[in-house]
């Protein structure tokens, strides 16, 4: 039976946990960021690997036959780590990320830095943030006022002088989006191309109010990667292994 460690923490690794369960030995490996997560079935482990020799290391020891990397589209770290780590094992390796969004009309930019430089230069007076908290503090000199919202809290002491916080988990829906961004007068919305159907209704619902979006372009994967984008291929990859 083919030992498999899927980094998750996504709709997509639950998913793919759940179509090779029991058939195969999986043991899911959550950052343990976020409080009371949603859990896969099979073992769990939560927690970091203490970088890259860490990660080779458990790999190792734990017999591992082959790695899914199936965390979100910018968790960049432990992308990297793992690449480099199963490069050096020459373990098999795949990453499984859901599509992007098609950026449309939305400015795009590099970082949550130029998307705060953009803020001030566009002159938005009423952004929505939902960069997720490791992104609020380059937002922290602006003038603009920002409605925040995360899955956990956000350091309090890197937030912007005028704010708001929601801390709220998706799926989210159009309706309930369309009334946040008039309720709170927005003028701009600031988001990372995540992917998937979960929180895209944001989008939606500011082209609707055609209020501008500004979209953090997602990192790219390390070179040589190969990836899939949907939960079945990802199901075939790890099948064909034996």
């Amino acid at each position: 039976m083919t030992k498999l460690l899927l980094l998750g923490g996504t709709a997509e690794a639950r998913a793919l946990a759940q179509t090779l369960h029991p058939q195969v030995d999986i043991i899911s490996s959550l950052a343990g960021r976020v409080p009371d997560p949603a859990l896969p079935v099979g073992a769990v482990r939560i927690g970091g690997f203490g970088g890259i020799d860490g990660l080779r290391k458990w790999l190792q020891s734990q017999h591992i036959d082959a790695v899914v990397d199936a965390t979100h589209p910018f968790a960049a770290t432990i992308t990297a780590h793992a690449a480099q780590a199963c490069g050096e094992l020459q373990m098999p390796h795949l990453v499984l990320a859901r599509p992007p969004w098609d950026p449309g009309q939305a400015v795009v930019v590099s970082s949550d830095t130029q998307a705060a430089e953009t803020i001030a230069q566009q002159r938005f007076s009423r952004a929505f943030l939902t960069t997720g908290r490791s992104g609020v503090s380059a937002f922290a000199d602006s003038d603009a006022w920002f409605l925040i919202r995360t899955v956990t809290a956000p350091d309090y002491a890197s937030l912007p002088r005028r704010h708001h916080v929601i801390l709220s988990r998706g799926p989210y829906h159009y309706d309930d989006e369309l009334q946040l961004l008039k309720e709170h007068r927005i003028d701009a919305l600031v988001t990372k191309n995540s992917g998937g159907e979960m929180t895209r209704a944001k989008l939606d619902a500011a082209a609707a109010l055609h209020v501008p979006i500004l979209m953090v372009a997602r990192p790219q994967l390390p070179p040589g990667i190969r990836a899939v984008s949907t939960v079945k291929e990802a199901a075939d990859w790890v099948a064909a292994l034996g």
